[in-house]
């Protein structure tokens, strides 16, 4: 298993190192005759895009998507669509008194330990940058949703403990923050740039909210589809946690406050499950929240150790985001789409 791959049907592997010469993705399975929206994929790319804003690393980098294979006359051909993003502004010299030392709250450690190599620039694969291929393999994933009704949106509910009061999906794409409340966006701003003017970072919650998933898609036992869409999810090195409908509040609850009651027309009364249920969607809105740490490269001495085991203080220089949440929004819905093709593939099979 090389955990570079995602999917059954709507199969993605990905490719590519922070500091390499380019990124990329291979999605197999994608439908033949699906139109190919090259404005929606470089807007999906610019949401990811570094250097957006004083919530962003200064990193720049166009993200422009080359398609190499499996499109022609932007349709889809039925075979294995290849996407291609070169890197540009790589400063890998940033990186050069890191080459022997693991820094904290990163994956240093754990591929030298497993590989007994690794690539100390920018994290190589553990880097947030790999999500850029995920983001363009997810637009391909909202192409195919979108001809079936199905629609994603993504949010910073919390920055730095800042938490947004009310939802206005149109306040979204308005601020940095990628806020639904522009008050709270002000503040969640404010409390990242303090941070980062610390020397320090900030993490936050990032919630999901699905329309048009009919019922019926998932798997009973093994491939529920919350925790396929968990998996998808836990695979994203920011994220540390995840609950569903109201998650950890239905710990506190009795099971008749806890349950949705039916109406006339199939529908529910409210939806505290967040539109699963035995791992089968019910129609319902699916809800889930996402709890993403504190982005940990920081310029704050830090103690750890290097290779030998000897005992380091280091301070990590360089263009880091103060806080992941805004760019992880878009990554998050990338791989919602993902996971969602996928289902609606298989529940095609199921039918036939």
């Amino acid at each position: 298993m090389s955990g570079n791959s995602f999917g059954v049907i709507f199969k993605v592997t990905t490719f590519g190192e922070s500091h390499g010469a380019a990124l990329g993705a291979v999605i197999d399975g994608v439908p033949a005759g699906l139109g190919v929206d090259r404005a929606f994929l470089a807007r999906e790319m610019a949401r990811r895009r570094p250097g957006q804003s004083q919530l962003a690393t200064a990193r720049r980098e166009s993200d422009a998507v080359e398609i190499l294979s499996g499109v022609r006359d932007d349709v889809t051909l039925g075979t294995p669509i290849t996407l291609l993003i070169r890197n540009a502004d790589q400063h890998s010299a940033d990186y050069a008194a890191l080459e022997e030392v693991f820094r904290p709250g990163h994956a240093d450690y754990g591929y030298f330990c497993k590989y007994g190599v690794r690539d100390a620039r920018g994290g190589g694969r553990a880097s947030g940058r790999e999500t850029c291929a995920r983001v363009a393999a997810g637009a391909v994933a909202k192409m195919f949703l979108r001809t079936l009704g199905v629609n994603i949106t993504a949010f910073a509910a919390e920055i730095g403990g800042v938490r947004a009061e009310t939802v206005d999906v149109s306040e979204i794409e308005r601020n940095p923050a990628r806020s639904p409340d522009a008050e709270a966006a002000v503040k969640m701003a404010e409390v990242a740039a303090a941070a980062a003017a610390a020397g320090d970072s900030v993490g936050g919650v990032v919630e999901c909210r699905i329309s048009g998933v009919p019922a019926g898609w998932g798997e009973p036992v093994f491939d529920k589809l919350d925790a396929r869409l968990a998996y998808a999810m836990l695979g994203l090195g920011a994220v540390k946690g995840i609950e569903f409908g109201d998650g950890f509040a239905a710990a506190g609850r009795r099971g008749s406050e806890n349950n949705d009651p039916m109406s006339p027309g199939f529908t529910f009364a409210s939806n505290h499950a967040g539109g699963i249920l035995g791992g089968i969607s019910t129609g319902n809105e699916i809800v889930f929240r996402l709890a993403v740490k504190p982005t940990p490269s920081v310029s704050l001495p830090q103690n750890t150790v290097d290779q030998a085991g000897n005992v380091r203080q280091i301070r990590v220089t360089g263009r880091h985001d103060p806080c992941v949440v805004p760019r992880i929004v878009p990554v998050v819905e990338a791989m919602a789409a993902l996971t969602l093709a996928d289902f609606a593939l298989m529940q095609r099979c199921a039918k036939l």
